[in-house]
């Protein structure tokens, strides 16, 4: 498929942190729980770990270890429900939003139907699927990187019981903007439900996107899905939840695990989910380092796709299997390789010490400038 070259033009200087002689990875510092002498920018998570609150309250959490953690699961889902003015019977909580992509395969797919979703974008719905015995239907996407729409609708069919959009999507960071977003929805049949996963939702400064909350009570076959893993620094420990109407939230319901969550968990969640200035710095934060990392890459002469998430694709020129294994045994973690985009590298952001050695590392490895 013939790709359009994306170049950022450098901005009014690249930020003078990136430009210094590289560090090499094992002066790199390493993040709580890291694998040893690994530096992590493979799985998109937050370097900087999750609000000081949140870490108070998993502390504290301890006391409650005996107890089933019925009341603060309620709590919880109480607080997600009024921040996203819902009622609580639309929240359903997960073992990670990767349990509420799970149960939405189960509750809406099943043989003889099929779920439509991009090439590539975040696989678990597709892999999941395969479980239910539905077909998969991969459009691949458009020549800016972004999903066909418009290809993706005339894939629906009356046997279509699941689409799934990645809004911004993993790996390209692209985003749906709202106005598409509506349109898709008119487009796409009532019968099947629409999964948003809106996990790196909280990364996105762009004024077109909006999350697809706003579209909700136009289109009662939208259902969102929400991660504690990415911006709230809690990939480790584990939960995530759906916003969906009434008869939907009941059909994830019937799959969820029984007590599928925990009280250290819910305890952060709960104390990172009010702790707004925090999430806000973080945002600010990363895609900051996001920024001078795309500046340093365009004055290099690199081709990336402009990312409103904290990861970035750079095209390398080659296939990027021996690169991700070179960068493995340098003691540097980078994302996996994407079959639809064999020659495009996806780094995590961490902090600007670790993108300065992904960046000195780009360089040896992968040479001064693509092929």
């Amino acid at each position: 498929m013939q790709r359009r070259r994306f170049v950022a033009a450098v901005g009014a200087g690249v930020g003078a942190s990136l430009l210094p002689p590289f560090a090499q990875p094992a002066a790199a510092s390493l993040p709580p729980g890291a694998p040893a002498g690994l530096l992590q920018l493979n799985s998109n998570e937050n370097p900087y770990g999750p609000a000081p609150g949140a870490v108070r309250a998993m502390n504290a959490s301890a006391r409650a270890a005996a107890r089933y953690p019925d009341a603060a699961q309620e709590a919880l889902v109480d607080a997600i429900a009024r921040a996203h003015g819902v009622d609580r019977e639309e929240i359903v909580l997960g073992c990670g939003s990767s349990e509420i992509l799970q149960v939405s395969d189960q509750a809406f797919l099943g043989p003889g139907k099929k779920v439509v979703a991009a090439e590539p974008t975040f696989e678990a719905v597709l892999a999941y699927a395969k479980a239910t015995r539905a077909e998969a239907v991969k459009v691949p996407l458009t020549d800016d990187f972004r999903h066909d729409l418009a290809a993706m609708a005339l894939a629906c069919g009356a046997d279509t019981g699941l689409v799934y959009l990645c809004n911004p999507n993993n790996p390209t960071g692209t985003i749906v903007s709202r106005d598409e977003m509506a349109a898709f929805l008119k487009a796409v049949p009532r019968t099947a439900a629409v999964l948003v996963d809106e996990a790196y939702h909280h990364f996105v400064q762009d004024p077109r996107y909006a999350s697809a909350l706003t579209l909700r009570e136009a289109h009662p076959n939208v259902v969102v899905a929400r991660t504690f893993s990415k911006i709230h620094g809690l990939a480790g420990m584990r939960l995530g939840y759906a916003v969906a109407p009434k008869p939907s939230a009941q059909a994830l319901r019937e799959f969820v695990s029984w007590d599928n969550t925990n009280a250290a968990v819910l305890a952060a969640a709960t104390a990172s989910l009010a702790d707004t200035a925090h999430l806000d710095a973080q945002r600010q934060k990363l895609n900051a380092t996001r920024q001078r990392l795309c500046d340093a890459l365009a004055k290099e002469g690199r081709r990336f796709i402009p990312s409103h998430a904290n990861f970035v694709m750079i095209q390398t020129g080659a296939d990027v299997k021996p690169l991700v294994e070179a960068f493995r045994a340098r003691g540097v973690l980078v994302g996996r390789r994407f079959a639809a985009m064999p020659t495009w590298l996806r780094v995590s952001i961490g902090t600007d010490e670790e993108m300065r050695t992904f960046l000195g590392l780009l360089r040896e490895l992968a040479g001064p400038r693509p092929v």
